[in-house]
């Protein structure tokens, strides 16, 4: 699974993806080998999504989320906006729940024939 953090500079999606690696790494649940995630600038995220799973956006590029969904929507890849308690604590469990969840949904939502 393809998770793609983006923020303004990837610096703070780096920590937090570091706090998800540990998650997923103590997780009786999750095979960290099954996880590919990445932290980028929000502005490189065009020449990184087609292969992504999920993207998750820091709350200091919510501002971005229109531009965000211009690129998700026909890719149908779901994207989550990372509210601003959880990425101020790095909880990286929450965040993985998010991402999971938004993954499940785009999947029913395909298999159902939907759209974004």
């Amino acid at each position: 699974m393809k998770i793609v953090l983006a923020c303004v500079a990837g610096l703070s999606t780096t920590m937090m993806m570091d706090s998800m690696k540990d998650v997923i790494k103590k997780s009786k649940k999750l095979d960290i080998d099954k996880f590919n995630l990445m932290a980028i600038p929000v502005d490189q995220l065009p020449s990184e999504i087609d292969d992504a799973d999920v993207v998750l956006l820091g709350p200091q590029v919510s501002y971005k989320k229109d531009y965000v969904e211009s690129l998700t929507t026909p890719r149908n890849i779901p994207y989550v906006v990372i509210d601003k308690e959880t990425y101020g604590s790095m909880d990286g469990g929450t965040v993985i729940k998010e991402a999971l969840i938004a993954q499940r949904k785009q999947e029913l939502k395909s298999s159902e024939g939907g759209s974004n």
